[in-house]
């Protein structure tokens, strides 16, 4: 039982409408009473109604703020705790003058991500649902929004339950053939475990089936626009980011360094770093900006490299052609309104056709085609079903790869007829990296590790 009761405000600090500061626990109620002002005591309203009235100094009884208050009794709230939210006028001074009203109360400031931790202690929600709201709060397009609402509503702790289930029912019959060989339950036998292990781990590689498209929705693809100097990477972000986020000038050498902007593209986010251009200069800032944006070429995970119609290709473009092999790039001839002049046969030696994309910015012609080759190039051009449950957080899909290479690993003691009760360390070690999903079998440091991640006041 936690005793304690902690408050946090629960929006972005600035000005806007309101501000909201949530409060849970045991006396969540009691000290909010203790500084509200209104015709009926906070203890006598009814769970989820809503109170007029005033926050006042406990001191001066002065009024300090106009408020409403909304009451959530336990159980029936996020952390099952009392809880109450008090709505404030958005602004730095309101908001923190009845918080520090509030602390005078027996009350404290929350730690980060506290107000899910006690939904996790307290059983409203497991693990892989409480990771999934920071997912929820991060989303960068609505596909990933999607796919965190779902997660967060169980679908992901609905499949791993149930198999953890069959693999303890697998574990019981092993249990009771060691304890009464003489009985042979059920017949089991190494077919038997070998069976149970093969339908466990289908389960597995389905989860992990579009666990690398889940990762990238979740994340975005960090993708690098490269190319010479004023070949038009600037006016490509500009043109995807729909707003003029690079200067873009005729004057060769304008991006002195990597820009960042988020873009969204057929429901899939990507980070794009329109770099400084990659040439050989003696111009000291230039030459840093080159050397960021080979890093930047490094880590990406996608290259679009651009390229100019109207002239042939230039040494640069070679070395950078080169450089590219083995990597995820698509190659943008850009400036097509103008006389054709690129080695085209050339550059389809070096990627398929349909990595090669024809874009003029100046006559805004091509995006689609280049929208349609990276969702292709990642996906197939296209999604799962929306009903599929995709496993997008990186610690989840590697508990999914090794409880699957421990499945692996019974199947092929099975297959040997190793004793049974050896086999069945391995389909425990499953059932319990299963159970570090949703949070089962999960030590207090790696919960409070993954809480320690969230925004104060979630």
């Amino acid at each position: 039982m936690i005793s304690d009761t902690i408050a946090a405000i629960s929006t972005p600090m600035g000005e806007g409408g309101i501000s909201v500061i949530r409060v849970s626990g045991p006396d969540a109620i009691h000290a909010v009473d203790q500084i509200f002002e209104a015709r009926h005591k906070l203890s006598d309203a009814l769970s989820h109604t809503v109170q007029y009235g005033h926050i006042k100094t406990k001191i001066s009884q002065e009024r300090i703020e106009e408020v409403l208050i909304t009451i959530m009794r336990a159980p029936r709230s996020f952390t099952m705790e009392d809880v109450v939210e008090i709505g404030c006028h958005g602004g730095l001074v309101s908001v923190k003058q009845v918080l520090n009203e509030l602390l005078n109360e027996n009350v404290r400031i929350a730690e980060p991500g506290e107000f899910t931790k006690r939904a996790f202690l307290n059983g409203r929600i497991d693990l892989s649902q409480a990771e999934a709201v920071i997912d929820l709060i991060r989303a960068k397009s609505d596909r990933a929004f999607k796919i965190a609402l779902k997660q967060v509503e169980g679908s992901l702790s609905l499949k791993i339950k149930k198999l953890r289930h069959e693999l303890v029912s697998l574990m019981a019959h092993i249990e009771v053939n060691i304890d009464y060989p003489e009985h042979d339950v059920d017949n089991l036998t190494h077919l038997y475990i070998k069976d149970k292990s093969v339908l466990a781990i289908e389960q597995v590689n389905l989860l992990l089936k579009a666990a690398n498209q889940g990762k990238i929705i979740r994340e975005g693809i960090v993708t690098a626009i490269i190319g010479r100097p004023n070949v038009g990477k600037s006016s490509l972000l500009n043109t995807l980011a729909q707003e003029n986020k690079a200067i873009v000038t005729e004057i060769a050498g304008t991006t002195r360094d990597v820009i960042e902007e988020y873009v969204t593209i057929n429901g899939i986010p990507l980070k794009l770093l329109d770099t400084a251009g990659i040439r050989e200069t003696s111009d000291i800032v230039e030459k840093i900006g080159v050397e960021r944006s080979r890093v930047a070429l490094t880590d990406a995970d996608l290259i679009l490299l651009m390229l100019n119609a109207a002239e042939p290709l230039q040494p640069d473009d070679y070395d950078l052609l080169e450089q590219l092999k083995d990597r995820k790039t698509i190659i943008i001839v850009n400036k097509t309104d103008l006389p054709l002049q690129i080695e085209l046969p050339f550059l389809y030696q070096q990627v398929s056709m349909d990595r090669v994309v024809m874009l003029s910015l100046q006559q805004n012609e091509g995006v689609e085609q280049l929208e349609k080759a990276i969702s292709a190039l990642f996906f197939n051009g296209e999604l799962e079903s929306n009903d599929f449950t995709y496993v997008s957080n990186v610690r989840h899909i590697h508990l999914l790869n090794q409880a699957n290479r421990a499945l692996q690993d019974a199947i092929e003691a099975a297959d040997i007829e190793v004793p049974i009760d050896i086999i069945q360390i391995d389909v425990r070690s499953a059932w319990e990296l299963l159970g570090e999903i949703v949070g089962d079998t999960a030590g207090d440091s790696l919960i409070d590790e993954i809480f320690s991640q969230f925004c104060l006041g979630k």
